[in-house]
């Protein structure tokens, strides 16, 4: 009750504006956006999955794909929490409540209407972190200040969809892959269980990885990943052969297979060459530490039961879900010491579950139920991100431009201070590079947000 008690105390703290006040008295007209929200860029894999998803009727609104995406009636307003991301990390730094500060400070933009942008009719919380510490608060102030927006989360549809794949393959281990704070936070283990109980299932076998590092090289955070740099440096904070919390087993280099080219993999050397330490410098070398760490993790715990189903639970993920199939098909097939040593660990097909699809269908179905269709033209998808506001005398800042890992978990919950810009995107605030990431991923998300660029 103690943290409960803290929150509150906290939201009481954050007051919304009289523009977000005045939708209290009346529901959210249907004309209005929805607000899709991440830590990042990684929610725009759900927004993908919105703008793709043709499993209904547009016209009775019930089961049955019509030949037109559902959602095409419907615009979007995308913000990316980018300066406050990593989210994983606020729970390791013990600033829960700092996270659940920026998290309503997000609501609040995606709920005020101003010049640059209008209020939204439906928030799609298309990020794992924010809705294992802060989908239930945000429910329950929005239904105590009486604001009539629906909220959705991803972990429940994440949890059905892996439920449903179960049913139909047999029963086995289902694996978590999510960030840090997910992963801390329980909520899929939780939520998992409690459907199976629901259904009248015996206890599922649940493992959980908590992905350190993944997300944030996706999205070129530089404390996890810098493409221009050569060589080992002390400001780096994912798994290394000294990183007590996620630590390179060199006897599972084998395993790991990192790849070495093109400064992907850096070593600190000592005079006569040999590696003191390794660092990560590469998302797919990150999906390789993890998966590897995760199967380590069942022979340890010795869970008997092969994992056949592994939940995506970052939405940053899906974008390297080529890669995670492909080390997992390796690892299927990894021998040591002549025998196959995760062979009792996995099946031969891991079902890879992303929770966009299933949220995107849970979004459409409140829309019909709160009977906010759009039914006039509609306009143009906006893109927020979060910028550092360098106005702030005390703001410390990388080489890069954003925050340093320091302040950024340094600072305090309840200090009422604007710690971030909210701006659009363009080609400063997000890398040429993600861009052709998008595009090549997110062909829908990409064609809008090319739209907006100057």
């Amino acid at each position: 009750m103690k943290v409960r008690i803290i929150f509150l105390s906290l939201l009481t703290t954050i007051a919304f504006s009289a523009n977000v006040n005045a939708q209290k008295a009346n529901a959210p007209k249907a004309n209005l956006p929805i607000g899709v929200f991440d830590s990042g860029t990684g929610g725009l894999t759900v927004l993908e999955a919105m703008l793709r998803l043709d499993a209904f009727n547009n016209s009775t609104g019930l089961p049955g794909a019509d030949g037109k995406p559902d959602f095409s009636s419907e615009f979007f307003e995308y913000l990316a929490d980018q300066a406050n991301m990593p989210y994983g990390n606020y729970a390791a730094e013990k600033k829960t409540d700092l996270l659940k500060e920026h998290i309503f400070k997000n609501m609040q933009f995606l709920l005020e209407a101003n010049k640059a942008k209008q209020s939204t009719k439906m928030i799609v919380l298309a990020c794992n972190t924010a809705t294992a510490y802060a989908l239930s608060d945000i429910k329950a102030k929005f239904k105590a200040e009486n604001i009539q927006v629906p909220v959705i989360g991803v972990i429940d549809a994440g949890s059905k969809a892996a439920l449903v794949y179960q049913a139909q393959a047999g029963a086995g281990t289902i694996g978590v892959f999510a960030t840090a704070g997910t992963v801390a936070s329980e909520g899929y283990p939780r939520t998992l269980q409690a459907m199976a109980k629901e259904k009248g299932l015996p206890m599922l076998s649940v493992v959980s990885q908590g992905g350190a590092g993944l997300a944030e090289s996706i999205d070129r955070d530089w404390s996890y990943f810098v493409d221009t740099i050569t060589k080992a440096r002390k400001e780096y904070k994912g798994p290394s052969m000294k990183n007590s919390l996620y630590s390179i087993d060199t006897t599972l280099l084998s395993a790991y297979k990192f790849d070495k080219t093109n400064n992907k993999l850096l070593c600190e050397y000592d005079d006569k060459g040999s590696c003191l330490d390794m660092q990560l410098n590469d998302p797919a070398n990150y999906v390789r530490f993890h998966l590897v760490t995760l199967l380590e993790k069942m022979l340890q715990q010795d869970i008997k039961t092969p994992m056949n189903t592994l939940i995506l639970g970052c939405t940053h993920y899906p974008y390297m879900r080529d890669t995670i199939a492909k080390v997992l098909n390796e690892l299927y097939d990894y021998k040591k010491d002549n025998k196959y040593r995760y062979r009792n660990c996995i099946t031969k097909h891991v079902e890879l579950i992303d929770p966009s699809v299933e949220t995107a269908k849970e979004a459409y179905l409140a829309l019909r139920s709160n009977q906010l269709t759009n039914n006039e033209a509609v306009q143009q998808n906006r893109f927020f991100i979060t910028t550092p506001n360098t106005a702030l005398s005390e703001t410390q800042l990388q080489p890069d431009g954003w925050f340093t890992y320091g302040y950024k978990y340094g600072r305090v919950a309840g200090e009422k201070k604007d710690y971030v810009n909210f701006v659009p995107f363009d080609h400063k605030n997000i890398s040429d590079a993600s861009y052709e990431r998008f595009k090549l991923v997110l062909p829908n998300a990409y064609g809008e947000i090319a739209k907006t660029l100057k």
